[in-house]
């Protein structure tokens, strides 16, 4: 079941467990959907599972799998709670060819397995050797070119070293080597023989914790975010690939962390052991992991738990289901801890219960944020209101934008003051045209600021959608402002003003501020201002990995070349 339900972040966040290889995974995927849990990682390939050695005959394919050595699932209907998990042994860029080369027949062939089993997605272990990935990457770009639903999903560790941990060279001497990432920057594999899972998971977690030789945050090697980019671009940026970031003990600083609200982030897995035990024996993050989770449930990631249950804990203890307990109800006589169902006596539930504690507690979504949530990081064609008439709820949608009209309204308050003095307050008019008006939100805008000011004004509201008018006539009906504005359905380009403009109010909707209603037409309605005036355009250069491989996936240049109006938001 997800964490929660909050129709103000659209969608409800679920939750997976990271679980060992099964050979029978029905049992546990089974107690994993119990406690609450949407999905499982397991493993694809038993831990000590080998490629077999030696050549393969000409005509003859690599040696099948059998049930025992293999993430199994006896129906299809389980491929969407199973997330396959890559073996961490594997290092296609080792120096050692023997390894490099069984690591690519096994890349493979664990890949060709998912997605016969047609999952939604499989965890890729990060690289031992930090920026260095060029065969593990092409390996896993060509995996990608065929494949069309299931995605590969990169691990990044996400941890740094206290500053004042002492390096290995100091306690053991200078023939020490050093630790890195996930593991140490070091092969896979010891005098040429793979690590096994067991032995590769220790030294991740001792990475990740922060290992006493780890490089510092500002070196290349030490930024995740960057082998993370390297991996990415030598991929082509294929909109199937995204990452999973394993938290650490010690978190990277902020700077560091921002960057990755800008990816495709689609999981942090959390181990167990980053949890303490508050006072009552429940596990409990730091606050900074909080203020992390927190941030990236905004973000519509998925949270994976790792590990075992913390020793410590209070133990929740259920009898087996009988004619007197039919309903597996239970109390634990040292908590008084009650069992309303199965799911509540798993050894996580504790856990998965605080994750959904913390994504219920967020903080609710402004009311504009849930109107434009649509709309992020989403490309629109801009919109052509000087050949087309637009319908009421595309003027509908854009009117959301609150802060906009706030803005516009203190602009024309701004500028009233600048031009009306205090004793002419009460006796000169202000001239002001709305050219453009649609619906009338800038007519609004100009009449608070009126009312704000203390100051006179009279508008003139021009509008060649017939349609529109409509809309503004209601709103001067209902506001009482038939008497201080002037409805022109017309062309601003050929309307002949009766008089001229102290103030030009104008709302530019194309993308760029010069694509929609200027300069074909501000240029010409310039002419009703009393003295010249003039705007200018800004133009503020972003970067944005997923609206870029948007605009690729077309695969012509004539994408690339439309002025595409986004709401960021990555």
């Amino acid at each position: 079941m997800p964490l929660g339900k909050r129709s103000d972040y659209g969608d409800a966040k679920y939750s997976g467990l990271e679980i060992p290889f099964q050979k029978n995974i029905e049992p546990i995927l089974k107690d994993a959907l119990l406690c609450g849990f949407d999905f499982v990682v397991s493993p694809l390939v038993r831990d000590d599972y080998r490629p077999p050695s030696g050549p393969i005959d000409k005509g003859q394919l690599s040696t099948p799998y059998t049930p025992d050595d293999v993430l199994y699932l006896p129906s299809c209907s389980m491929n969407s709670q199973v997330v396959g998990l890559v073996s961490p042994w594997i290092n296609t860029d080792s120096d050692d060819e023997a390894v490099r080369r069984e690591s690519v027949t096994e890349l493979k062939q664990e890949l060709a397995w998912a997605g016969h089993l047609g999952l939604l997605a499989v965890v890729l272990p990060p690289p031992p050797q930090p920026m260095r990935a060029a065969n593990y990457s092409q390996v896993v770009n060509q995996a990608l070119e065929g494949l069309r639903n299931m995605a590969l999903w990169f691990t990044v560790p996400l941890g740094v070293a206290p500053p004042s941990t002492p390096s290995p060279a100091s306690l053991a001497g200078a023939d020490a080597e050093p630790s890195g990432q996930a593991p140490a920057g070091a092969d896979t594999s010891k005098n040429g023989v793979p690590l096994s899972r067991s032995e590769v998971k220790a030294a991740e977690k001792a990475a990740i914790a922060g290992g006493p030789h780890y490089p510092h945050p500002s070196s290349a090697a030490a930024d995740s975010w960057e082998t993370w980019h390297q991996f990415r671009a030598l991929t082509d940026f294929h909109p199937l690939l995204g990452c999973v970031l394993r938290l650490g003990q010690h978190l990277p600083p902020h700077s560091m962390l921002d960057r990755w609200m800008g990816e495709p982030v689609k999981a942090l897995i959390l181990p167990t052991d980053l949890f303490t035990l508050n006072k009552r024996g429940y596990p409990v993050l730091p606050k900074a992991h909080q203020d992390v989770l927190a941030k990236f449930f905004k973000n519509n990631v998925q949270v994976i738990l790792s590990g075992e249950r913390a020793e410590g804990m209070p133990e929740v203890r259920v009898p087996p289901p009988g004619d007197d307990n039919p309903n597996f109800v239970a109390v634990d006589g040292n908590t008084g801890f009650t069992i309303n169902d199965p799911g509540e006596s798993h050894p996580l539930r504790p856990y998965w219960e605080y994750l959904g504690f913390l994504f219920r507690k967020l903080d609710v979504v402004p009311g504009q944020d849930m109107a434009e949530s649509d709309y992020r990081d989403y490309l629109q064609v801009p919109l052509q209101p000087l050949q087309d008439n637009l319908e009421s709820q595309t003027y509908e949608t854009f009117e959301r934008d609150v802060m906009k009209y706030t803005l516009y309204e203190e602009a024309v308050y701004k500028a009233l003051l600048d031009t009306v003095s205090d004793s002419d307050a009460k006796t000169k008019v202000t001239v002001l045209m709305v050219v453009g008006a649609g619906r009338g939100p800038l007519v609004r805008s100009s009449m608070r600021a009126s009312e704000r000011s203390g100051r006179q004004l009279k508008v003139f509201a021009v509008e060649k959608n017939p349609n529109a008018v409509v809309h503004i006539q209601a709103m001067l009906r209902r506001e009482g402002w038939e008497d201080k504005v002037s409805i022109v359905s017309a062309d601003m380009r050929h309307w002949q003003a009766p008089e001229q403009a102290d103030i030009l109010v104008s709302e530019l909707l194309g993308s760029f501020g010069d694509n929609e209603l200027s300069p074909e037409c501000l240029d010409g309605a310039q002419r009703f201002l009393k003295k010249g005036g003039s705007y200018t355009s800004f133009l503020a250069p972003v970067t944005t990995h997923k609206l870029y491989n948007d605009v690729k996936a077309y695969k012509d240049i004539d994408h690339f070349e439309t002025p595409y109006v986004v709401k960021f938001h990555k």
